[in-house]
């Protein structure tokens, strides 16, 4: 079995780069957002502003379960917070192996500010707010995303170094 989560804050790469990551492994990709949306058949940001973050966590949680009990081999990408509720992280841990995509606030902050990708927590927000919130959240998640079992620098991550470090780790293991 070779499952992977990519856990880390929103805009660090883990869907840009669990899809190049799914490709070279020659796995299937799965992007648990997008696994929401198609199955609820509307976006994240309706979802939430619709059911309230509380219910979508549960939402959430639920698709973690579904994911999987369908994957038995995958890299799966999560939401920003879904290490961070219920008993998601732990739950990935015993499930596969999860990687913390890292990242400084700065690089997070510029990503958002220009991500063509929609996102309900930080719509509205100036750069001074977005970097305040970013450092908030982060500090408050850490912890969680702490608990992974892999971290790496999210800023200038290629495929190979995360190949490389699978195989190392994950394979030997």
């Amino acid at each position: 079995m070779m499952r992977i989560f990519l856990i880390g804050f929103m805009a660090s790469g883990k869907s840009t780069i669990g899809k190049k990551l799914a490709n070279k492994l020659n796995l299937p990709f799965v992007d648990l957002d997008t696994y929401i949306e198609e199955k609820f058949n509307t976006t994240i940001r309706f979802l939430m502003y619709e059911k309230g973050q509380e219910e979508f966590r549960v939402i959430e949680k639920e698709a973690l379960s579904e994911v999987i009990e369908k994957y038995k081999d995958a890299i799966i990408s999560t939401g920003g917070g879904t290490p961070c509720f219920f008993d998601n992280m732990e739950k990935m841990r015993k499930n596969g192996n999860t990687i913390y995509l890292e990242m400084d606030v700065p690089t997070l902050v510029n990503r958002l500010l220009y991500a063509k990708k929609d996102r309900p927590l930080i719509w509205g927000k100036s750069k001074e707010d977005l970097t305040i919130y970013a450092t908030e959240l982060i500090n408050k998640r850490k912890s969680d995303y702490e608990q992974a079992d892999f971290k790496v620098d999210g800023k200038n991550l290629n495929v190979k170094t995360l190949v490389d470090l699978i195989h190392k780790e994950v394979f030997t293991n």
